[in-house]
C-alpha cells in the first residue's frame, strides 16, 4: 500500500515525539536509559539518587556485594546475580558494587 508523503511524515513525527517522550523518564549524568529501562550508577553516598521511570531510587548503603535502595519509597536489598526485585511495577537488579559507586538496572 502507498503512503503519501505527508502522511509518512506524520507518522515518522509521531514516531519520534514517542520516542522523546518515552526516553524522557529518565534524567542525569548518572543514567543511561533506552526505550523500557534505564542502568543508574550511585556514587555510595547518603545523598546518591536519581529519578527514573518516574519513581526516585536512592542510595542506602552498601556491605560487600549486598546494597540497601531505596525505590519508589520502599527499601530493598540486593546482591549482584540475584534475580531482578519487583517495585512499584518495576523490575530492579543490581549490575554491580565497587568501592565507589553502585549500577542497578531498572526496567518495565
Amino acid at each position: 500500500m502507498w503512503i503519501r508523503p505527508a502522511r509518512r511524515s506524520a507518522a515518522l513525527l509521531t514516531s519520534a515525539v514517542l520516542a522523546v517522550a518515552l526516553l524522557s523518564g529518565c534524567g542525569g549524568d548518572n543514567v543511561d536509559c533506552g526505550v523500557d529501562a534505564c542502568t543508574v550508577t550511585l556514587e555510595r553516598s547518603t545523598e546518591a539518587s536519581a529519578s527514573v521511570l518516574g519513581v526516585d531510587a536512592r542510595f542506602v548503603r552498601a556491605d560487600g556485594d549486598t546494597v540497601t535502595l531505596e525505590v519508589a519509597g520502599e527499601q530493598i536489598q540486593l546482591t549482584t546475580g540475584q534475580s531482578a526485585v519487583d517495585v512499584a511495577g518495576l523490575q530492579v537488579s543490581l549490575d554491580s558494587v565497587t568501592q565507589d559507586a553502585v549500577k542497578v538496572r531498572i526496567s518495565r
